[in-house]
């Protein structure tokens, strides 16, 4: 007994020292936790009290009933969602767009860094930066605006362009299920591709000059010097962007896509994410929609988990 009490003692000082270490450390640091506590208090308002909703994917909701006062229909809503036939369209049609942008996407705001990264004269780069960063702060909705006014039929810019080297100019490409990706892949791209880059050329910025030096003397080229120095260097933030990416890989951008749908395109248009809307919001299917919600964000989570693991293994990269 004399030796657990004494165990328990000095757990008590261990633990005690801890708390005082890291009050410590808040006090010393007090205005970076007060610059913190705003992005604490958005996440917990917005990402972690909503989180009790998801009850509602294993109850019945009912309007005059509270959403912990339906009844309980264990995992119907997951049985209904993948015996629908139409479900497994909208999860292909969810998996070729995140494709498309996580994978193919990609390389794009990396080269245009390593670009940026080659030119020497600084207000120059300054300038092309600040063009190509303007893109992210537009909308959604005024990109496709854009995008619609260009692609009109006879009017727009496109056409217009056909009509003067002799062609129909009559196409209504937002309407034909065959331009829809293309025109989601490229706007997505134009939009994104500046902001994107913006934190790899912070890594290049932070790989030593002298490697730079070592391989020029030795007789590398430019070519050589950006595949085994600025790309290697840069390799840990690439994994890691790309695993936090995963995370959105069942939700390929709603905004973007439901702006996007027409008539003419609903069958490669249709995803996961708008269909939850128009079930839940628009169809108050309240429950139904929570679930399917709820499964996408359990498979991104397994997702971003497994991929952690592999580059943790073979790049000694990971999130954590």
């Amino acid at each position: 007994m004399e030796l657990s009490s004494e165990t328990e003692k000095k757990i008590s000082r261990i633990s005690d020292k801890k708390r005082s270490l890291l009050w410590r450390r808040v006090k010393q640091h007090k205005a970076f936790y007060l610059m913190l506590l705003p992005c604490l208090i958005f996440f917990v308002v917005f990402s972690y009290m909503p989180m009790g909703g998801l009850i509602l994917a294993f109850k019945e909701f009912r309007y005059d009933r509270s959403i912990f006062g339906g009844d309980w229909v264990g995992l119907e809503y997951f049985r209904r969602f993948f015996s629908d036939p139409n479900s497994w369209k909208y999860i292909q049609n969810t998996l070729i767009i995140s494709f498309l942008k996580l994978l193919l996407a990609l390389p794009f705001p990396i080269i245009l860094a390593l670009l940026f990264n080659e030119m020497k004269l600084t207000k120059l780069r300054n300038l092309f930066q600040s063009i190509v960063y303007l893109p992210h702060f537009l909308s959604w909705v005024v990109v496709i605006g854009l995008a619609r006014k260009i692609l009109a039929p006879d009017v727009g810019l496109v056409n217009n362009l056909v009509t003067l080297f002799g062609g129909d100019g009559s196409q209504f490409f937002m309407m034909d299920e065959n331009y829809f990706r293309p025109i989601l892949f490229f706007s997505y791209v134009w939009k994104d591709i500046g902001w994107s880059s913006i934190i790899y050329f912070a890594a290049i910025m932070g790989i030593d000059l002298s490697l730079y030096e070592a391989a020029s003397i030795d007789g590398a080229s430019k070519l050589r010097q950006m595949w085994h120095i600025t790309l290697t260097g840069i390799r840990p933030t690439i994994i890691i962007l790309f695993t936090l990416s995963l995370g959105s890989v069942l939700s390929a951008g709603f905004d973007q896509v439901y702006l996007l749908q027409t008539p003419g395109n609903m069958e490669l248009a249709e995803i996961i994410d708008t269909y939850v809307i128009k079930t839940g919001l628009q169809g108050g299917q309240f429950g139904y929609a929570t679930a399917v919600g709820m499964m996408q964000g359990v498979i991104s989570l397994v997702l971003i988990l497994v991929v952690n693991t592999i580059t943790s293994k073979k790049f000694e990269t990971s999130l954590w």
